[in-house]
């Protein structure tokens, strides 16, 4: 008897206790659900924003590199502003947050110094353009084209198509080389003649057929002038100009172009003279 009436005690406690659990446990649940619809809609439409303002960007004639810098910018905002949202969603008071948040930021800005300077490096970059998307460049020892100025980094396309991605402080704090700002830009090539070949027919031959090469511009004129002296011979430099585009076309034409000069003309292989001089034993 003392059982049952215990258990009559404890029964609307348990009723009591199990109708709380289902009602937090339906709220708990109908939050997350909430929070999960937020989170799939809220990235749409932050895609969707971004999208649109490349797009709205892009019928404006704006730069590439601008482009794709505000562009990853809107959805990083969005993207803060989405995840605060789902936070009141769970009743987490946004201005506390807000204030935890700043907190958080100046601790991780502490702790991630080099992250933000890149960042920083980045708005520079946008800002004064010493390199823009498409550009052929070298920047901190990498050499290719510039596909993305992003908010932290930039993607480079090496010429054997290698993607290389660079912290923007590494770039804006080192010494940045834009072959495609000027004009045109010189080839550098060497041709090594021998002791006998007269040095001016070969610098009038070359002269001639460099004119000939595909995209070796008219003006300013190739130059081809003897450059050094070394054991073999007089060492000429052959320098034509040309457009950043083609650089390597012209490159190789006119290495192919030396060697054929040289051998229809005659000229004999440069080779090394070395004088041998014999010990004499001095008389005792």
């Amino acid at each position: 008897m003392i059982l049952l009436a215990i258990g009559d005690d404890i029964r609307p406690m348990f009723d009591s206790a199990s109708a709380v659990i289902a009602a937090r446990g339906v709220d708990i649940g109908l939050k997350i659900l909430a929070a999960l619809v937020a989170w799939v809609i809220g990235s749409w439409l932050i895609k969707t924003a971004s999208k649109l303002t490349a797009q709205s960007m892009d019928r404006r004639k704006v730069d590439p590199t601008l482009t794709r810098y505000l562009s990853a910018a809107v959805s990083v905002g969005l993207k803060v502003l989405l995840i605060i949202a789902i936070l009141g969603i769970f009743g987490i008071e946004t201005a506390s947050f807000a204030a935890l948040f700043a907190a958080v930021g100046v601790a991780i800005g502490m702790a991630w110094s080099g992250l933000l300077s890149n960042f920083a490096a980045g708005v520079f970059m946008v800002a004064l353009r010493p390199i823009k998307v498409g550009d052929f460049v070298t920047v901190a020892g990498v050499t290719g084209t510039v596909r993305e100025i992003g908010l932290f980094v930039t993607i480079i396309d090496t010429p054997d198509n290698v993607r290389t991605i660079v912290g923007n402080s590494k770039i804006f704090g080192d010494t940045m080389s834009n072959y495609s700002s000027n004009e045109y830009r010189r080839v550098d090539i060497k041709a090594q003649l021998s002791h006998g070949v007269d040095y001016r027919k070969a610098i009038a031959l070359l002269r001639e057929r460099i004119a000939a090469v595909p995209h070796v511009l008219g003006s300013p004129a190739p130059d081809v002038h003897i450059l050094e002296f070394n054991e073999r011979g007089p060492v000429l430099c052959v320098r034509p100009y040309t457009h950043t585009n083609t650089y390597w076309d012209v490159y190789f034409a006119t290495n192919a172009l030396i060697k054929d000069a040289f051998g229809d003309a005659g000229f004999p292989v440069p080779e090394t003279h070395v004088r041998m001089i014999q010990a004499t034993t001095p008389p005792s």
